[in-house]
């Protein structure tokens, strides 16, 4: 029986610090994850050959738009799902021009984000995250 490699998510988000928390968090959560400063450095690497489970997107970043409709035009990167977010505007408002498979307000709600991110690469594996041990009691 043949094992599914993981698949990165990849993380498109400008601002140093959210992108480094993010990364964080879902490293912390067993995922691997591909980070993009912006909309170009995305694109680049989905053409180097990157095949994420899932792309979180903040529409804050530069290029963003241009990233989304790049995706959705290429055969080999439009199935990839996509979750939009943005602190600025509601990128539901956006919808029709998006085709996005979920929408998030930043700062968002981490067990809704969980589930989407669950709904498309649990069928990946994920890295065994060892949990760092209770230096009082010894307990995990």
């Amino acid at each position: 029986m043949q094992r599914t490699a993981p698949r990165p998510i990849l993380l498109v988000e400008s601002n140093p610090e959210v992108r480094h928390a993010m990364m964080d968090w879902l490293s912390r959560t067993g995922y691997a994850v591909l980070t993009a400063i912006d909309g170009a450095d995305a694109i680049a690497k989905l053409r180097a050959g990157s095949k994420p489970c899932l792309i979180l997107l903040d529409l804050q970043s530069p290029q963003s738009l241009e990233f989304r409709r790049a995706q959705m035009q290429d055969p080999q990167t439009t199935g990839v799902p996509v979750a939009v977010y943005s602190g600025l505007y509601d990128p539901r408002l956006a919808r029709a021009q998006l085709r996005a498979s979920a929408y998030f307000y930043a700062p968002f709600d981490m067990t809704a984000l969980q589930k989407v991110i669950d709904a498309h690469c649990r069928k990946y594996p994920r890295r065994h995250v060892k949990r760092p041990r209770d230096v009082k009691n010894g307990s995990r």
